[in-house]
């Protein structure tokens, strides 16, 4: 027999994918995730391949999405790109979850000093620019991608933190809690047994509307020279390859922008409708 619990996520569920837009955001981000990870063996050519006589052209049978400067073909670099902007995204967020759910806990059921400390801690973070941040980490430990997700994940979190902490100081008023506490429970496994599980809610819906702001922030870097490193490839420095030369070669640019846009707007579709499929007034109805 089902929990109550389990039955509330399954019809929460059942709501998110009856809805029209967040099933095709679903299907889709599936999609590209899975031609992410099949790349190596799907892409037409090879990532170092490249042909300087042939230089750019547009879209044909032999390159669908046409080739760069270098003769490179666009489609292979575009599915090399994703690769490196999911990775990003994805990666960054389960790092800002980590810090952002463990201090956000911490500082919602400690409360009083404890949580007044953490919280201007949070507010004084909030006041330093993200763009300095990461120069000073990068100018301390150098370029690579491991500290690009870590960077993003320290500025990313601070959010959640406060989502998280909200929730808890009105969970740690609940009876279940307090009668933990009454039972003599060890402080540590409140938090990690009944705390955390039960803002899993809005983490979830958070993280899924994180993904997008990650890959947006890390196609801005890029942008300006501060993300992957060549030669390496994201989607945010194949946009920012195209804008040089879009007056010449539209599709340099056109192509992973149009797929980079779709991404953002599918993640952004799944978390709204995660969001009204877990909204308690919804649920309710």
């Amino acid at each position: 027999m089902n929990s109550p619990e389990s039955s509330l996520y399954e019809d929460a569920f059942k709501r998110l994918f009856s809805n029209k837009l967040s099933l095709f955001s679903f299907v889709f981000i599936s999609l590209i995730s899975v031609l992410a990870i099949l790349t190596p063996l799907i892409a037409p050519y090879d990532y170092a391949y490249q042909d300087l006589d042939l230089g750019p052209s547009g879209p044909s049978m032999a390159h669908w999405m046409g080739t760069d400067v270098l003769g490179r073909d666009l489609l292979t670099r575009i599915l090399y790109g994703s690769r490196i902007s999911l990775m990003v995204g994805f990666l960054a967020t389960v790092v800002a979850l980590f810090i952002g759910v463990i201090w956000g806990t911490v500082a919602g059921y400690a409360g009083g000093k404890v949580d007044t400390i953490m919280m201007r801690i949070v507010d004084a973070m909030y006041g330093v620019p993200f763009i300095i941040l990461i120069i000073l980490l990068m100018v301390i430990f150098g370029r690579n991608l491991v500290l690009l997700f870590v960077a993003i994940g320290a500025v990313e979190w601070l959010t959640m933190s406060r989502i998280v902490r909200s929730q808890v100081r009105s969970l740690s008023q609940q009876e279940f809690v307090l009668a933990a506490k009454a039972m003599g429970v060890r402080r540590i496994d409140i938090i990690f047994r009944h705390l955390i599980p039960n803002t899993i809610g809005p983490v979830i819906v958070y993280a899924t509307l994180t993904v997008p702001q990650i890959m947006l922030l890390e196609a801005f870097l890029s942008f300006l020279g501060l993300g992957v490193q060549a030669p390496m490839s994201s989607w945010g420095i194949l946009i920012r390859d195209g804008a040089v030369s879009m007056e010449e070669y539209w599709w340099l640019l056109v192509f992973p922008s149009i797929l980079f846009s779709l991404t953002l707007y599918s993640l952004n579709f799944i978390g709204d409708g995660l969001r009204d499929a877990l909204d308690p007034r919804t649920i309710q109805n």
